[in-house]
């Protein structure tokens, strides 16, 4: 069987980085890459979405010798400032000799101009989204691996999680503040936030699974419930990112200004508040207007964090894929001694402009502290979410 010549366009390279190796197929077929594809990277790795991305496909391409790169523009293919890039990818395929050449890319408009111009070309379906760190490792091993410190492993349909003790079967289901576990994830989230052999644990998950509600059902219980715990108090941190439309100025003191973004932090309260009373973290319990009572629960932003110093107590960090790396850091070095902290977050609903699904505060908490003996991680995921609204959103991809 012949080989086939495969010149990749910029698009594919993006959506796939490992396609590379996929279209090579071993040795059987040749890759070629324009010099125009290369220019479009260049540009492309100042966006704070994609440059993650386009250092991965960076490093494909310079980790394989035998990626054939067209040489730039000289007698035989002089640089016109008026082309488009997609004209210009085809002049390269069209100048160099290349037995039968296929152009490889999804952009529709290009197929139809590669048409008109006599090359074949194919689209490539097997993309595959990038993942985070916090997305690929879910807090399971698989059976022929090694088990990371805190995690999981079904065994003979049990999850038996692999802790400081020793191999422990979870065949059983946590109840705590009055609330249930809906999913065995869930019920295994809450084994690690109660587990006080951990201090720190991170939850990844799509919006609708629970990771709010699970960590302040667990905070409730740590403070107020139990009585041979050091936790005196819960800590909210949340990072202020608006998505859509400003909002401007606000007026008022802190915890008016950070009223409209913990709005939904009160409305989980009072439904936990309702399971079952938490009188302790309301100023007037029997108020008309409920109140954070400032002793027991504070909200606080991630902006006056720097300089505290945060002891016997629950911190819960919502959306820490909108915190930097610096932020994470400054926040997790001011945790002193008996913090339990909980991080939460999805890193594929990044709406900080400086950051994208790798540079940012979650994912760099599961990629350096995984295999630390007090910390652990957790994808939660399951058929059901919040309501059948987002179970559909969920499944379709929207």
């Amino acid at each position: 069987m012949a080989s086939k010549n495969f010149v990749l366009d910029t698009n594919v390279l993006i959506e796939n980085p490992k396609c590379i190796q996929a279209l090579r197929n071993g040795q059987d077929n040749n890759i070629h890459i324009p010099y125009t594809v290369l220019t479009e990277l260049d540009k492309l790795k100042r966006d704070p979405r994609l440059g993650h991305v386009v250092a991965q496909a960076v490093t494909t391409i310079l980790a394989d010798p035998d990626v054939h790169i067209f040489p730039p523009g000289g007698s035989a293919l002089p640089l016109a400032t008026d082309e488009s890039p997609d004209d210009r990818i085809l002049r390269e395929v069209s100048h160099h000799p290349l037995a039968d050449p296929i152009l490889v890319t999804n952009d529709r408009i290009l197929q139809l101009k590669a048409r008109v111009s006599g090359i074949s070309c194919e689209g490539y379906r097997d993309s595959v989204p990038f993942q985070s760190e916090s997305q690929i490792y879910t807090g399971f091993v698989e059976d022929d691996e090694e088990p990371v410190p805190n995690s999981f492993r079904w065994e003979a349909g049990t999850p038996v999680f692999h802790g400081p003790d020793g191999p422990k079967p979870i065949g059983y289901t946590h109840e705590i503040w009055g609330l249930k576990p809906r999913t065995v994830y869930q019920n295994l989230a809450l084994e690690l936030m109660l587990n006080p052999s951990l201090d720190l644990v991170s939850v990844q998950s799509e919006a609708g699974y629970g990771k709010t509600f699970l960590a302040l059902a667990a905070a409730l219980y740590l403070t107020l419930e139990r009585k041979d715990n050091p936790f005196k108090r819960i800590y909210l941190i949340k990072p202020v990112v608006e998505i859509g439309a400003k909002m401007g100025y606000l007026p008022g003191d802190i915890d008016e200004k950070m009223g409209p973004y913990v709005r939904y932090i009160t409305d989980l309260l009072l439904k936990l508040h309702e399971l079952r009373p938490a009188n302790r973290i309301f100023q007037d319990p029997q108020g008309d207007v409920l109140r954070l009572n400032p002793k027991r629960f504070i909200i606080q932003p991630i902006a006056y964090i720097r300089g505290m110093n945060l002891e016997n107590c629950v911190v819960v960090v919502d959306e820490m894929q909108n915190l930097s790396r610096g932020e994470t850091r400054a926040l997790l070095t001011r945790m002193g001694e008996g913090v339990k902290c909980f991080c939460l977050g999805d890193t594929r609903q990044v709406d900080n402009p400086y950051l994208n699904e790798s540079n940012n505060g979650l994912n760099w908490t599961v990629k350096k502290l995984k295999g630390y003996k007090n910390y652990a991680h957790m994808v939660l995921k399951g058929e059901k979410s919040r309501g059948p609204i987002t179970d559909i959103v969920l499944k379709s991809k929207l």
